[in-house]
C-alpha cells in the first residue's frame, strides 16, 4: 500500500538487546525488494524463530534485500546515553546508514524522531511488517554473534547461554564473580553487585 501511494522504498527498523544487561545494543535497518525472485520466504519476529531458522535466513535478507544496515552501542555508551536515548539513536542511526534513502520508514513499537523522512512506530511491527521482521532478524544474529565472541573472552559468565539478559543463570554468575566490562552499570542488577569482577 505504502508502495503504490508512491511512499517507497520501505525501510523496516529493530533493535536488540534493550533488555540486556551486558552486551552492546543493536538496531537494523532494511529495504526489501518487491521483485518475486528476491522475496524471503518465512520472515517472522526474531523472537519467534529459532536460532537455525535465523541464522539460515540471515545471509537471504543480505544477499536479497535492497539494502541493509545495523549499528552497535557498546555497553559503556548504553550506560552513557541512558537506555531509551541510545535505542533511539541507534535506531535512527541504522536508518540513516542505508545506501538507499527510504521514502518511508516503519520502525517496531514506537517512532523514532528526528528522521529525515515519513515514519511510523507500528505495534508488534516485527511480527506484521516483513521488513521489520527482516531488521529484527538482522539485529538478533548480529548481537548473537557478538554475545558468542564475548563468551570466548570472559567464559565464566556462559554469554552463549543466556546472551546477557538477566536469567536466573547470567545473575548467579554476576553475584559470584561481579560485572564484567561488558555490562551495564546503571542497570539497577548489575549496580546491586559490589564484587569487582574481571576486566
Amino acid at each position: 500500500m505504502l508502495l503504490t501511494a508512491g511512499l517507497g522504498p520501505v525501510a523496516g527498523a529493530d533493535e536488540a538487546g534493550r533488555g540486556a544487561c551486558a552486551g552492546p545494543l543493536v538496531a537494523a535497518a532494511v529495504i526489501l525488494s518487491s521483485e518475486p525472485s528476491r522475496m524471503i520466504e518465512g520472515l517472522d519476529d526474531s523472537k519467534n524463530l529459532s536460532e537455525a531458522r535465523r541464522e539460515a535466513l540471515y545471509p537471504l535478507i543480505l544477499e536479497r534485500a535492497l539494502a541493509v544496515s545495523w549499528v552497535i552501542v557498546e555497553a559503556s555508551e548504553c550506560d552513557r546515553m541512558g537506555i531509551q536515548a541510545a535505542n533511539i539513536h541507534a535506531l535512527r542511526q541504522s536508518v540513516l546508514d542505508l545506501t538507499i534513502t527510504p521514502g518511508f520508514v516503519i520502525t517496531d513499537g514506537f517512532a523514532v524522531p528526528g528522521l529525515t523522512m515519513p515514519s511510523v512506530g507500528m505495534w508488534k511491527g516485527d511480527k506484521v511488517s516483513p521488513c521489520v521482521s527482516a531488521a529484527s532478524i538482522v539485529a538478533k544474529v548480529t548481537r548473537d554473534r557478538i554475545m558468542n565472541d564475548l563468551d570466548k573472552t570472559f567464559p565464566d559468565y556462559e554469554f552463549s547461554k543466556h546472551k546477557g539478559y538477566a536469567t536466573a543463570l547470567h545473575q548467579r554468575h554476576l553475584d559470584e564473580l561481579g560485572p564484567c566490562t561488558q555490562h551495564r552499570m546503571s542497570y539497577g542488577n548489575v549496580a546491586r553487585t559490589t564484587r569487582v569482577g574481571q576486566s
